[in-house]
């Protein structure tokens, strides 16, 4: 059995003190929870302020990006030392927003994500399509391929440690989400895109979350669907009112 995992993206919201109190709400507000694996990745400045605040809490810390050298004249960037370093477990590599606004291709990803095996984190690998790929019939051969090149050279023996989160770009931050039914059937195709690349035990094993405008009125029936292991949430992560409720899906 896969074990939920929703995570929250605060992207570049939040300053120190509005992100310290969210996390104190997110660790209190969740206490009873026990049956699910709980993520949030704040912006680079406040990854040691909330660490502290996580500390000995069932949350766990993410960074939402990362480089894939180990160190030097890579002003702006971190490595997986670093981040490592304030405590965090899992760092998001190849979002939507990396792709297409910072233009991050497969083999840069792909680079990040053997780093970040290599350096200790859990890479949560996200994949989607554009608008313009899906109304093209596109979405199976981008998906595909950010699959098949994000993993080049990855051992079947990391997968343990590995996320896949579907995203279709389409439905990030526009209040428009691909409906329960459509994604399981990408989650369906994604699992059976690992089969063919590494073993059904491994693709039957990994998680794969959805993102894209998750919401406390849609994460019932996402989470209900027999692909969907889990949620990658921005906005809704950033009030803890609507992120305790999406981390308290009933399905």
């Amino acid at each position: 059995m896969r074990y939920p995992f929703i995570s929250g993206n605060w992207k570049m919201f939040l300053n120190k003190t509005s992100g310290v109190e969210l996390a104190k709400a997110l660790v209190n507000g969740t206490k009873d929870v026990k049956d699910r694996d709980i993520m949030i990745c704040p912006g680079f400045p406040l990854l040691s302020d909330v660490a502290e605040i996580l500390a000995g809490s069932q949350i766990q810390l993410g960074a939402q990006n990362m480089y894939y050298e180990k160190e030097g004249a890579f002003t702006g960037e971190a490595s997986a030392e670093m981040l490592m370093s304030v405590s965090c477990s899992y760092v998001l590599l190849g979002h939507s927003e990396r792709r297409h606004i910072f233009h991050e291709n497969n083999e840069l990803i792909n680079k990040k994500v053997l780093a970040a095996l290599q350096g200790g984190l859990k890479p949560i690998l996200c994949i989607g399509e554009l608008l313009e790929e899906r109304e093209a019939g596109n979405t199976e051969s981008v998906v595909r391929e950010q699959l098949t090149t994000g993993f080049t050279d990855v051992n079947a023996a990391h997968f343990s440690d590995i996320i896949v989160a579907y995203e279709p770009v389409w439905a990030i931050g526009t209040g428009k989400t691909a409906t329960p039914e459509d994604a399981d059937n990408v989650h369906s195709f994604i699992r059976k895109t690992v089969a063919g690349l590494y073993s059904k035990s491994i693709s039957d094993e990994m998680r794969i979350i959805y993102g894209g405008s998750v919401k406390p009125d849609n994460i019932d029936g996402l989470m209900a669907k027999e692909n969907i292991d889990g949620a990658l949430v921005g906005g809704g992560s950033l009030k803890q009112d609507s992120f305790i409720r999406i981390i308290k899906f009933e399905s």
